[in-house]
């Protein structure tokens, strides 16, 4: 690619991520949102965090792309203490203490 369609990607993706945080930030920022739209919202972090964790308990880049048991064990202590005390950071030390406890055992 030369360098002037590198710059009109940069520029319209810019642009293009400006326009999608206004709609909502600019255009209904400061209104009032209905009670049924925000109960939808309170499942959105819910909704989009096993999305961004599960490829990399699966599918790891630091392994080549092949399951790790200390990965795995890692999740399913974090999703147990998680779902046990309601805990988001119990949750996340538990599921790094695994992570480490189990990577230094199998080495």
């Amino acid at each position: 690619m030369d360098d002037q369609s590198v710059w009109i990607v940069i520029v319209l993706l810019g642009l293009g991520t400006f326009l999608i945080r206004f709609s909502f930030l600019g255009l209904i920022g400061g209104r009032e949102l209905p009670e049924w739209l925000l109960r939808h919202l309170r499942y959105v972090p819910v909704a989009v965090l096993p999305g961004l964790v599960a490829p990399l308990v699966l599918w790891p880049e630091a392994t080549g792309g092949t399951p790790d048991p200390s990965r795995l064990a890692a999740a399913l202590v974090a999703l147990a203490v998680g779902a046990g005390f309601k805990s988001t950071l119990g949750a996340i030390f538990a599921g790094m203490a695994t992570l480490y406890l189990v990577q230094s055992l199998i080495g």
